[in-house]
Parts: structure tokens; C-alpha cells; sequence
């Protein structure tokens, strides 16, 4: 179980990770999503900074198992918040969407699995 625990939580931490730091440096692809979606720019860089913690709390779960299930959470019901965001204007365009949720939900799944609920 490690192994496969390891590689998720890596690969989602790395995701979420990169995508933290294309928010927080003004990449366009964030800007066109946020005007895709019609919200204001100003909430790039705190979203950003929520998928940083997320990576960085995955990452910590290794050593401190709570801290990888409360980041867990913290991805799927931010990935819950954008599902709503890009269905409030119905915009049905959630392949990047499914791909950082299905890693979200899986590195919380594998976290749980090796180390237990709390």
C-alpha cells in the first residue's frame, strides 16, 4: 500500500502544486478560466494560494497523517466549489476539472487507506 499511497499523494501534490503556481504568478490560463466563469480576477491569487496549502498539507500528510486528510478534504470540496462554479454559467467544459478532482479524491482516498481516519 505505500507505494501506491506515495505515487497518488506525489502526483496530486504535483498537480495542485503546479496549477497553485500558474495562479500565483498570473499565468493566462487561469485569467481566461476566471473569465470563462465570470469571476474577478482578484480571486486568482487567494485560489491560488488554497491549491498551495492543499499541495503542501498533501506533501506534510506523509509525515503527519491528519494534516494529509484535512488537506484532502480541502481539495475535493474546493474541486466541488469549481464544479459549481463552471455549472453556474453552464459551462460543461470539465475535463481539467475531472483530472484534478479524480487526483484530489484519490490522494484523500489512498491517505485514508494507509493511515486510517484520524
Amino acid at each position: 500500500m505505500l507505494p501506491a499511497y506515495l505515487t497518488v499523494t506525489f502526483v496530486a501534490a504535483a498537480a495542485n502544486g503546479s496549477a497553485a503556481i500558474a495562479n500565483l504568478i498570473g499565468h493566462d490560463y487561469p485569467k481566461s478560466q476566471a473569465d470563462r466563469l465570470r469571476l474577478s480576477h482578484s480571486w486568482i491569487r487567494p485560489l491560488g494560494m488554497l491549491l498551495a496549502l492543499g499541495a503542501l498539507g498533501l506533501m506534510a500528510g506523509i509525515v503527519v497523517p491528519v494534516l494529509g486528510t484535512v488537506a484532502g478534504v480541502g481539495l475535493v470540496l474546493y474541486f466541488l466549489g469549481a464544479l459549481f462554479a463552471h455549472l453556474r454559467v453552464r459551462d460543461r467544459q470539465l475535463t481539467a476539472w475531472a483530472v484534478y478532482f479524480c487526483l484530489s479524491a484519490a490522494a484523500l482516498a489512498v491517505n485514508v487507506a494507509h493511515h486510517g481516519a484520524w
